[in-house]
């Protein structure tokens, strides 16, 4: 993804909108989503891309969850959007967070269901936050953290243009190893 496509004046993608792209829409949480957030709950790779894999939840508590994440009001610019696809199958989510508009800078972390990974949701996904935090909000930069054993968000941050800015070595345990975390930005100019 190069910078203009990311700067694009929303006049020339007017069939699109903000939050949706040829294959993706980007919406709020719904009390709803519950199933699909207690499935990938119980997924470990997804769960140990994202942090790390928690101990077990009963279908009550991730409804409970669900409904209060449902409720809850932005905090400031940090979201949860859900990405969803065409059919409207929830693929994945994208959250915003330490966002600090003082400063101009925020942080993000996606994460896309294994059965939807490869078929381009999350390079058609980012581009459209990336678009309305530097367009809309003003803000000046983004980053990202990748675990270093998630080699497809690597390729995939590096392919939109993000810049490795730093390595956090041995700071995540998973899967009976350490691993780096890896800090990828990128500036509104670039």
């Amino acid at each position: 993804m190069m910078v203009d496509e990311l700067t694009t004046n929303a006049a020339d993608t007017p069939a699109r909108g903000t939050w949706q792209g040829p294959r993706v829409r980007l919406r709020a949480f719904l009390a709803e989503d519950w199933e699909t957030y207690h499935a990938w709950n119980v997924d470990d790779e997804q769960a140990r891309n994202l942090d790390q894999i928690h101990f077990p939840q009963s279908a009550a508590a991730a409804r409970q969850w669900a409904e209060r994440e449902a409720a809850r009001a932005p905090e400031g610019d940090n979201f949860r959007f859900v990405i969803e696809n065409e059919q409207g199958v929830v693929v994945g989510d994208l959250s915003t967070h330490d966002c600090d508009p003082r400063v101009g800078a925020f942080s993000y972390g996606i994460s896309i269901r294994p059965d939807q990974r490869g078929k381009g949701y999350a390079s058609e996904v980012i581009p459209l936050v990336l678009r309305y935090y530097f367009g809309e909000k003003r803000y000046q930069k983004a980053t990202v953290t990748i675990f270093s054993f998630n080699e497809a968000s690597v390729r995939l941050h590096e392919r939109l243009g993000f810049q490795l800015e730093g390595r956090i070595r041995r700071t995540v345990f998973t899967a009976g190893a350490h691993h780096d975390a890896l800090m990828y930005g990128m500036t509104a100019e670039e």
